[in-house]
Protein backbone atom coordinates (compact mmCIF):
# COMPACT_ATOMS: atom_id res chain seq x y z
CA UNK A 1 0.00 0.00 0.00
CA UNK A 2 1.69 3.45 -1.17
CA UNK A 3 2.58 5.71 1.64
CA UNK A 4 -0.42 8.33 0.87
CA UNK A 5 -3.05 6.04 0.20
CA UNK A 6 -5.94 7.24 -1.77
CA UNK A 7 -9.41 6.63 0.33
CA UNK A 8 -13.21 6.93 0.09
CA UNK A 9 -15.73 7.55 2.25
CA UNK A 10 -18.43 5.38 0.89
CA UNK A 11 -22.01 6.83 2.75
CA UNK A 12 -20.05 10.07 3.54
CA UNK A 13 -23.04 12.12 4.30
CA UNK A 14 -24.70 10.23 7.12
CA UNK A 15 -23.82 10.51 10.78
CA UNK A 16 -21.57 7.96 10.80
CA UNK A 17 -19.65 9.31 7.25
CA UNK A 18 -19.42 12.83 8.61
CA UNK A 19 -17.78 11.92 11.49
CA UNK A 20 -14.93 9.48 9.70
CA UNK A 21 -14.01 12.73 7.39
CA UNK A 22 -13.55 14.86 10.17
CA UNK A 23 -11.51 12.06 12.23
CA UNK A 24 -9.42 11.61 9.15
CA UNK A 25 -8.56 15.52 9.28
CA UNK A 26 -7.91 15.21 13.25
CA UNK A 27 -5.70 12.59 12.85
CA UNK A 28 -3.76 13.74 9.99
CA UNK A 29 -4.47 10.51 7.83
CA UNK A 30 -2.05 10.27 5.06
CA UNK A 31 -4.39 11.00 1.72
CA UNK A 32 -3.34 11.72 -1.43
CA UNK A 33 -6.96 11.52 -2.59
CA UNK A 34 -10.08 11.66 -1.17
CA UNK A 35 -13.09 10.41 -2.41
CA UNK A 36 -17.02 10.58 -1.22
CA UNK A 37 -19.68 8.63 -2.37
CA UNK A 38 -23.26 8.18 -1.09
CA UNK A 39 -26.54 7.92 -2.81
CA UNK A 40 -28.45 9.64 -5.66
CA UNK A 41 -30.14 11.83 -3.02
CA UNK A 42 -26.74 13.46 -1.82
CA UNK A 43 -24.69 13.05 -5.09
CA UNK A 44 -23.24 16.07 -6.62
CA UNK A 45 -23.07 17.87 -2.77
CA UNK A 46 -19.70 19.91 -2.32
CA UNK A 47 -17.89 19.02 0.84
CA UNK A 48 -15.47 21.12 2.15
CA UNK A 49 -11.97 18.72 3.61
CA UNK A 50 -8.29 19.81 4.66
CA UNK A 51 -7.74 17.66 1.07
CA UNK A 52 -10.00 20.48 -0.90
CA UNK A 53 -13.62 20.45 -1.94
CA UNK A 54 -14.68 17.12 -2.55
CA UNK A 55 -17.91 16.25 -4.60
CA UNK A 56 -19.56 14.03 -3.20
CA UNK A 57 -20.41 10.62 -6.08
CA UNK A 58 -23.04 8.51 -6.76
CA UNK A 59 -22.46 5.32 -5.44
CA UNK A 60 -23.96 2.93 -7.89
CA UNK A 61 -22.56 4.98 -10.61
CA UNK A 62 -18.77 5.49 -8.75
CA UNK A 63 -15.44 3.51 -10.56
CA UNK A 64 -13.47 2.49 -7.69
CA UNK A 65 -10.29 2.29 -9.14
CA UNK A 66 -6.99 3.31 -7.85
CA UNK A 67 -8.84 3.45 -4.25
CA UNK A 68 -6.95 1.76 -1.34
CA UNK A 69 -9.05 1.93 1.30
CA UNK A 70 -12.43 2.36 1.05
CA UNK A 71 -14.22 3.18 4.63
CA UNK A 72 -17.99 1.91 4.15
CA UNK A 73 -21.13 3.61 6.59
CA UNK A 74 -24.04 2.59 3.81
CA UNK A 75 -25.88 0.45 5.72
CA UNK A 76 -25.58 -3.53 5.46
CA UNK A 77 -27.31 -3.87 2.21
CA UNK A 78 -24.87 -1.43 0.34
CA UNK A 79 -22.04 -3.36 1.45
CA UNK A 80 -23.02 -6.57 0.58
CA UNK A 81 -23.94 -5.09 -2.89
CA UNK A 82 -20.63 -3.17 -3.57
CA UNK A 83 -17.61 -4.04 -1.10
CA UNK A 84 -16.95 -6.70 -4.21
CA UNK A 85 -16.50 -4.26 -6.58
CA UNK A 86 -13.99 -2.66 -4.17
CA UNK A 87 -12.23 -5.17 -3.56
CA UNK A 88 -11.63 -6.24 -6.80
CA UNK A 89 -10.26 -3.01 -7.73
CA UNK A 90 -7.89 -3.51 -5.48
CA UNK A 91 -9.28 -1.66 -2.08
CA UNK A 92 -9.28 -2.81 1.18
CA UNK A 93 -12.70 -2.44 2.74
CA UNK A 94 -13.21 -1.66 6.23
CA UNK A 95 -16.81 -1.80 6.51
CA UNK A 96 -19.14 -0.47 9.62
CA UNK A 97 -22.05 -2.79 8.85
CA UNK A 98 -23.31 -6.15 10.53
CA UNK A 99 -22.57 -7.40 6.81
CA UNK A 100 -19.81 -9.20 7.22
CA UNK A 101 -18.80 -9.38 10.86
CA UNK A 102 -19.82 -13.46 11.08
CA UNK A 103 -17.94 -14.27 8.10
CA UNK A 104 -15.54 -16.30 9.37
CA UNK A 105 -13.02 -15.17 6.53
CA UNK A 106 -13.41 -11.40 7.63
CA UNK A 107 -11.38 -10.14 10.57
CA UNK A 108 -13.86 -8.34 13.42
CA UNK A 109 -11.67 -5.99 14.56
CA UNK A 110 -11.03 -3.71 17.73
CA UNK A 111 -8.05 -0.92 17.63
CA UNK A 112 -6.04 -1.43 20.86
CA UNK A 113 -7.99 -4.77 21.27
CA UNK A 114 -7.39 -7.49 18.76
CA UNK A 115 -5.80 -5.14 16.51
CA UNK A 116 -3.49 -8.13 15.41
CA UNK A 117 -6.40 -9.86 13.69
CA UNK A 118 -6.16 -7.07 10.90
CA UNK A 119 -2.99 -9.09 8.97
CA UNK A 120 -5.57 -11.73 8.07
CA UNK A 121 -7.71 -10.03 6.05
CA UNK A 122 -9.18 -10.69 2.46
CA UNK A 123 -10.10 -7.79 1.30
CA UNK A 124 -12.84 -7.00 3.82
CA UNK A 125 -12.37 -5.75 7.22
CA UNK A 126 -15.31 -5.70 9.55
CA UNK A 127 -15.83 -3.32 12.60
CA UNK A 128 -17.78 -4.50 15.02
CA UNK A 129 -21.39 -2.76 16.39
CA UNK A 130 -20.95 0.18 18.43
CA UNK A 131 -22.24 -1.26 21.46
CA UNK A 132 -19.78 -4.28 21.36
CA UNK A 133 -17.29 -1.79 20.54
CA UNK A 134 -17.60 -0.01 23.62
CA UNK A 135 -18.05 -2.65 25.58
CA UNK A 136 -14.97 -4.56 24.51
CA UNK A 137 -13.03 -2.16 25.13
CA UNK A 138 -13.08 -2.67 29.22
CA UNK A 139 -13.61 -6.51 28.72
CA UNK A 140 -10.62 -7.31 26.12
CA UNK A 141 -7.83 -5.62 28.65
CA UNK A 142 -9.36 -7.84 31.64
CA UNK A 143 -10.00 -10.66 28.90
CA UNK A 144 -6.05 -10.95 28.32
CA UNK A 145 -5.72 -10.18 32.35
CA UNK A 146 -7.84 -13.35 33.38
CA UNK A 147 -9.59 -14.61 30.97
CA UNK A 148 -13.33 -14.31 30.63
CA UNK A 149 -16.13 -16.90 31.06
CA UNK A 150 -19.23 -15.29 31.44
CA UNK A 151 -20.96 -11.95 31.27
CA UNK A 152 -23.86 -10.25 32.25
CA UNK A 153 -24.44 -7.05 29.67
CA UNK A 154 -26.92 -4.38 29.87
CA UNK A 155 -26.86 -1.55 27.53
CA UNK A 156 -27.76 1.85 27.49
CA UNK A 157 -27.97 2.74 23.86
CA UNK A 158 -28.35 6.76 22.43
CA UNK A 159 -30.71 7.44 19.77
CA UNK A 160 -27.76 8.48 17.50
CA UNK A 161 -27.37 4.14 16.76
CA UNK A 162 -30.11 4.66 14.60
CA UNK A 163 -28.44 7.28 12.53
CA UNK A 164 -30.02 10.99 11.59
CA UNK A 165 -33.54 9.47 11.65
CA UNK A 166 -33.36 8.61 15.68
CA UNK A 167 -31.44 11.69 16.50
CA UNK A 168 -34.25 13.63 14.78
CA UNK A 169 -37.18 11.57 16.63
CA UNK A 170 -35.30 12.24 20.18
CA UNK A 171 -35.64 16.19 19.03
CA UNK A 172 -39.15 16.19 17.49
CA UNK A 173 -40.62 14.13 20.39
CA UNK A 174 -39.31 15.80 23.10
CA UNK A 175 -40.41 19.46 21.96
CA UNK A 176 -43.92 17.50 21.65
CA UNK A 177 -43.56 15.83 25.06
CA UNK A 178 -42.22 18.92 27.72
CA UNK A 179 -45.68 21.10 26.99
CA UNK A 180 -47.06 18.03 28.24
CA UNK A 181 -45.61 18.23 31.64
CA UNK A 182 -49.04 17.31 33.62
CA UNK A 183 -50.07 14.46 31.44
CA UNK A 184 -46.62 12.65 31.47
CA UNK A 185 -47.00 12.66 34.83
CA UNK A 186 -50.60 11.64 34.53
CA UNK A 187 -50.02 9.37 31.54
CA UNK A 188 -52.63 11.47 29.48
CA UNK A 189 -50.20 12.25 26.86
CA UNK A 190 -50.34 12.53 23.54
CA UNK A 191 -48.73 10.34 21.35
CA UNK A 192 -45.54 12.42 19.47
CA UNK A 193 -45.27 9.40 16.83
CA UNK A 194 -42.40 6.61 17.44
CA UNK A 195 -40.02 6.70 14.21
CA UNK A 196 -37.95 5.27 14.02
CA UNK A 197 -38.52 3.35 16.86
CA UNK A 198 -41.09 0.63 18.29
CA UNK A 199 -42.45 3.16 21.23
CA UNK A 200 -41.69 6.75 21.80
CA UNK A 201 -38.12 7.39 22.79
CA UNK A 202 -38.88 11.43 24.15
CA UNK A 203 -39.14 11.22 28.31
CA UNK A 204 -39.04 7.37 27.71
CA UNK A 205 -36.83 4.16 27.80
CA UNK A 206 -37.42 1.57 25.32
CA UNK A 207 -35.97 -2.27 26.64
CA UNK A 208 -35.91 -3.46 23.43
CA UNK A 209 -32.89 -1.84 21.26
CA UNK A 210 -32.76 -3.58 17.70
CA UNK A 211 -35.46 -5.95 16.13
CA UNK A 212 -36.51 -9.44 17.67
CA UNK A 213 -34.52 -12.49 15.93
CA UNK A 214 -33.97 -15.73 17.48
CA UNK A 215 -35.31 -17.05 21.21
CA UNK A 216 -36.94 -13.57 21.82
CA UNK A 217 -33.53 -11.51 21.55
CA UNK A 218 -33.00 -8.75 19.14
CA UNK A 219 -30.54 -8.74 16.63
CA UNK A 220 -28.23 -5.75 18.92
CA UNK A 221 -28.37 -8.36 21.98
CA UNK A 222 -26.85 -10.97 19.36
CA UNK A 223 -24.57 -8.89 18.33
CA UNK A 224 -23.19 -8.43 21.64
CA UNK A 225 -23.26 -12.51 22.17
CA UNK A 226 -21.40 -13.27 18.49
CA UNK A 227 -19.06 -10.27 18.26
CA UNK A 228 -17.72 -10.67 21.88
CA UNK A 229 -16.98 -14.52 21.11
CA UNK A 230 -15.51 -13.12 17.83
CA UNK A 231 -13.37 -10.59 18.96
CA UNK A 232 -11.72 -11.98 22.39
CA UNK A 233 -11.67 -15.19 19.97
CA UNK A 234 -13.01 -17.56 22.28
CA UNK A 235 -16.27 -19.33 21.59
CA UNK A 236 -17.16 -20.99 24.83
CA UNK A 237 -18.30 -17.17 26.30
CA UNK A 238 -21.34 -16.96 28.07
CA UNK A 239 -23.01 -13.96 27.08
CA UNK A 240 -26.43 -12.79 28.43
CA UNK A 241 -27.04 -9.43 26.75
CA UNK A 242 -30.42 -6.97 27.29
CA UNK A 243 -29.87 -3.63 25.18
CA UNK A 244 -32.08 -0.86 26.06
CA UNK A 245 -32.66 2.33 24.13
CA UNK A 246 -32.54 5.57 26.12
CA UNK A 247 -33.30 9.56 25.37
CA UNK A 248 -29.84 10.11 24.51
CA UNK A 249 -28.27 12.03 21.66
CA UNK A 250 -24.59 10.15 21.55
CA UNK A 251 -23.06 7.63 23.87
CA UNK A 252 -23.74 4.17 24.59
CA UNK A 253 -23.15 3.00 27.94
CA UNK A 254 -23.07 -0.50 29.30
CA UNK A 255 -23.10 -2.12 32.34
CA UNK A 256 -21.55 -5.33 32.64
CA UNK A 257 -20.46 -7.89 35.13
CA UNK A 258 -18.03 -10.55 34.16
CA UNK A 259 -16.53 -14.05 35.69
CA UNK A 260 -13.38 -15.17 34.86
CA UNK A 261 -11.16 -18.37 34.24
CA UNK A 262 -9.18 -16.89 37.04
CA UNK A 263 -10.75 -14.74 39.98
CA UNK A 264 -9.94 -10.94 39.60
CA UNK A 265 -9.84 -8.35 42.37
CA UNK A 266 -11.17 -4.39 41.71
CA UNK A 267 -7.28 -3.31 42.41
CA UNK A 268 -6.11 -5.53 39.59
CA UNK A 269 -8.82 -4.84 37.21
CA UNK A 270 -8.62 -0.96 38.06
CA UNK A 271 -4.63 -1.03 36.94
CA UNK A 272 -5.40 -2.98 34.24
CA UNK A 273 -8.59 -0.83 32.80
CA UNK A 274 -5.59 2.14 33.21
CA UNK A 275 -2.94 0.69 31.26
CA UNK A 276 -4.83 -0.72 28.42
CA UNK A 277 -4.74 1.82 25.11
CA UNK A 278 -7.86 3.81 24.19
CA UNK A 279 -9.48 3.89 27.62
CA UNK A 280 -9.96 6.75 30.70
CA UNK A 281 -10.77 5.16 34.02
CA UNK A 282 -12.58 7.34 35.87
CA UNK A 283 -13.31 7.69 39.83
CA UNK A 284 -16.64 7.01 41.15
CA UNK A 285 -17.09 10.23 42.94
CA UNK A 286 -17.34 11.70 38.92
CA UNK A 287 -19.11 8.82 37.43
CA UNK A 288 -18.84 9.35 33.53
CA UNK A 289 -21.71 9.38 31.59
CA UNK A 290 -23.20 9.67 28.07
CA UNK A 291 -22.37 13.70 28.01
CA UNK A 292 -18.47 13.24 29.13
CA UNK A 293 -18.19 10.56 26.28
CA UNK A 294 -19.56 12.53 23.72
CA UNK A 295 -16.87 14.30 21.22
CA UNK A 296 -14.22 12.02 22.85
CA UNK A 297 -11.93 9.35 21.64
CA UNK A 298 -11.29 7.48 25.04
CA UNK A 299 -14.06 5.33 25.75
CA UNK A 300 -14.78 5.94 29.90
CA UNK A 301 -14.87 3.51 32.45
CA UNK A 302 -15.51 3.88 36.41
CA UNK A 303 -17.57 1.90 38.88
CA UNK A 304 -15.40 -0.79 39.04
CA UNK A 305 -16.65 -3.20 41.66
CA UNK A 306 -16.34 -6.75 43.47
CA UNK A 307 -19.22 -9.25 42.60
CA UNK A 308 -21.53 -9.94 45.27
CA UNK A 309 -23.77 -13.19 44.40
CA UNK A 310 -20.50 -15.45 43.30
CA UNK A 311 -17.67 -13.72 44.39
CA UNK A 312 -14.42 -13.49 41.95
CA UNK A 313 -16.04 -10.88 38.94
CA UNK A 314 -15.85 -8.00 38.62
CA UNK A 315 -18.97 -5.32 37.63
CA UNK A 316 -18.40 -1.97 35.53
CA UNK A 317 -19.80 0.44 33.63
CA UNK A 318 -18.15 1.56 30.12
CA UNK A 319 -19.27 4.63 27.95
CA UNK A 320 -18.89 5.82 24.53
CA UNK A 321 -18.72 7.99 21.97
CA UNK A 322 -21.09 5.62 19.48
CA UNK A 323 -19.97 7.76 16.51
CA UNK A 324 -16.78 7.97 17.28
CA UNK A 325 -15.06 4.32 18.74
CA UNK A 326 -18.26 3.06 17.95
CA UNK A 327 -18.20 3.46 14.79
CA UNK A 328 -15.81 5.98 12.77
CA UNK A 329 -12.44 6.31 14.78
CA UNK A 330 -12.34 2.70 14.97
CA UNK A 331 -12.54 2.45 11.26
CA UNK A 332 -10.04 4.97 10.29
CA UNK A 333 -7.69 3.18 13.20
CA UNK A 334 -8.00 0.04 11.41
CA UNK A 335 -6.72 2.25 8.47
CA UNK A 336 -3.95 3.26 10.24
CA UNK A 337 -3.32 -0.29 10.97
CA UNK A 338 -2.84 -1.16 7.14
CA UNK A 339 -0.86 1.88 6.52
CA UNK A 340 1.60 1.70 9.64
Amino acid sequence: MPDLPRVAVVGATGAVGRTMIAILEEREFPVSELRLMASERSAGTVVNTRWGEVTVEQLDKADPSGIDIALFSAGAARSRRYAAAFTAAGAVVVDNSSAFRQDPGVPLVVAGVNGHAVASHEGVIANPNCTTMTLMMAAGPLHRQAGLARMVAMSYQSVSGAGMSGMDALMHQSRVLIEQREALVAGTWEDPGNEPFQRPIGFNVLPMAGSITGAGHTDEEWKLVNETRKILEREDISVEPTCVRVPVMVGHGISATMWFDTPLDPETARRVIEEAPGVALWADDHVATPLDSAGADPVLVSRIRPTLGQPGGISLWTVGDNLRKGAALNAVEIAELLVA
